[in-house]
């Protein structure tokens, strides 16, 4: 699938599984160097193929206007590069092999993950999304770690650093719980764990404090009527008076020592840390309406909007994955003026009758359409 995409909305249309969220899933594969739907890189290649490769084009001077090519559907036979790109422009690679290997690319130079995002910023807001407020506490977490990573250029490797020591510690802990290894050799893996899972949990709340005047904004924006809506963050190891959460984090651990050696697995930590939303001092997941969590939803994409142009004055690229569908004709109208204020946004649908009058006279229509190859883009139709 190739795509050159300008300024400005773009309808993404077409009939369920066609390949408009694959679309959308190849743009959030150049920005984050993962995808937002598994956690399996090896899910995204294609069946009966074992190569996936994904480019594309991010012409800097346009603030974040994607112009490229994008091979979302993978396939051994996927070599086709792109032109060189203008001076002003940087161009973004990043491919996937069956046995788990992966490249990433910036100019033709091997990057991080991490490096992808500082040339290509996603918004994404996806219907599985409507959950979080409601839904697992993986799923907030997730949430805050995408929006804490872009004011942090250590996080990402705080975030990998803990998941290690964590997965080594958790092993350590049922061998302990077995009988088959001494309690003092999880000493080794505390100092990573401690250190890592201090350094999340202070960028967690640096974030919350950035994000929470943008947020009341929003949210008073689109539900004036409302009290404000507020983040919080709940944790495991909350922080005495005077303590720092490396503090914290290693006072619980001492703490828990004796339930984690019975139950072979680490108990505290940023791992099972949550987000909270509150409007009046009340949880959402207990007392809001549908309306109301939406609203709340649709109040932190916005503000996640916000909170990324503020880096550098670069507003971030837009996707909405059939998302309309969920607001009502308030909360549309809102996203809608959002939109157009952006240098360019996504949005995908099955129907473009279904959208706001005003989005599809502002938007260039695209039709997605399956076939034998995976599926093709063709201009119009709407």
């Amino acid at each position: 699938m190739d795509l050159t995409l300008g300024p400005g909305p773009q309808l993404i249309w077409g009939p369920n599984a066609a390949g408009k969220t694959t679309l959308l899933e190849a743009i959030v594969l150049l920005s984050l160097g993962r995808s937002h739907r598994t956690g399996a890189d090896t899910e995204l290649i294609r069946w009966g193929t074992d190569f996936l490769r994904v480019e594309g084009v991010v012409e800097a001077a346009a603030e974040n206007t994607a112009d490229g090519a994008a091979h979302p559907e993978g396939s051994a036979s996927t070599e086709a590069g792109l032109d060189e790109p203008p001076a002003d422009s940087v161009a973004l690679d990043v491919s996937l092999q069956a046995g788990g290997r992966k490249r990433i690319q910036v100019n033709g130079v091997p990057r991080r993950p991490t490096a992808l995002a500082e040339h290509l910023r996603t918004v994404l807001f996806a219907p599985e999304e409507m959950l979080l407020v409601i839904g697992p506490p993986t799923l907030r977490r997730t949430a805050l770690d995408q929006l804490a990573a872009p004011h942090d250029h250590m996080y990402g490797s705080h975030l990998s650093t803990y998941t290690r020591a964590l997965s080594q510690r958790n092993s350590l802990l049922r061998q302990v719980r077995d009988g088959e290894a001494d309690r003092a050799q999880l000493r080794y893996w505390d100092e990573p764990f401690l250190a890592s899972g201090a350094a999340i949990v202070a960028a967690r709340l640096r974030l919350l404090e950035l994000i929470r005047e943008p947020l009341a904004a929003a949210h008073r924006e689109i539900a004036p009527a409302e009290e404000p809506l507020v983040l919080s963050y709940a944790t495991n190891a909350p922080l005495l008076s005077g303590e720092s959460p490396r503090e914290a984090l290693t006072r619980r651990l001492g703490e828990t020592a004796e339930k984690e050696a019975w139950n072979g697995t680490t108990l505290v930590g940023p791992h099972r840390d949550d987000l909270v939303f509150g409007i009046g001092g009340r949880d959402l997941t207990t007392f809001a309406s549908r309306g109301q969590q939406r609203t709340a939803i649709l109040a932190l994409k916005l503000a996640e909007l916000d909170l990324l142009t503020a880096l550098d004055g670069r507003p971030p690229l837009l996707l909405l994955d059939d998302v309309f569908s969920e607001l009502d004709p308030l909360r549309r109208g809102h996203l809608v003026r959002r939109i157009a204020e952006l240098p360019q946004a996504l949005v995908t649908t099955t129907v473009p009758e279904d959208l706001d009058p005003d989005l599809r006279r502002q938007a260039r229509a695209w039709r997605v359409v399956a076939d034998e190859d995976g599926a093709r883009v063709e201009e119009g139709g709407q």
